[in-house]
């Protein structure tokens, strides 16, 4: 998953006295840049409720979300891994609290790492990363440097005729 980060904060384990209207969060999110990652902080003591689920996946993918990131809850894990939507979360839990949007567009919290609104983000199996703007044209390149020098100490590693000489020569070789 690569995309922008749009940022949210929710609540769950009480009621909202004035809550924040659905309709401007969902026309800030078609009008954030794309793809669009919705980044959710939950600002309750302990996250009780989740907001991602079948319903609310398939309407952020119309507005064109690609995922979310969250410490909070996700539920609905097979419908939502069918249509191609992304989720990092810490939990997977039902929604039985009074999940409600304190606030949009301000910087966030989520797994130790402050993401701000349009942070370029990247997640795959292993976790979520920050981007730096500064590095991310320079980011395929850089990829495939590492990849070709991985390569030439797993290729050594791999050979039938491994020895601890060759594996040395190979990091030599690979400057790694």
């Amino acid at each position: 998953m690569v995309g922008y980060a749009f940022t949210v904060k929710i609540r769950a384990a009480f009621q909202a006295e004035r809550p924040r209207s659905v309709g401007d969060y969902r026309r800030a999110v078609l009008a954030a840049p794309k793809p669009t990652v919705v980044v959710i902080q939950a600002t309750d003591t302990q996250p009780i409720g989740a907001f991602w689920g079948e319903v609310n996946s398939n309407i952020h993918k119309a507005l064109g979300a690609v995922g979310t990131v969250t410490n909070g809850g996700v539920r609905d894990l097979n419908e939502v891994r069918a249509l191609g939507f992304h989720f990092f979360a810490q939990f997977v839990q039902v929604s039985h609290a009074y999940v409600h949007l304190e606030d949009w567009g301000t910087p966030v919290e989520v797994g130790g790492l402050t993401i701000r609104p349009g942070d370029l983000l990247h997640g795959d199996l292993h976790g979520v990363i920050h981007i730096p703007g500064e590095i991310a044209s320079d980011l395929a390149r850089a990829t495939a440097e590492v990849e070709r020098r991985e390569r030439i100490i797993i290729s050594a590693a791999q050979a039938p005729d491994f020895s601890i000489e060759k594996l040395e020569a190979a990091y030599r070789e690979s400057q790694y």
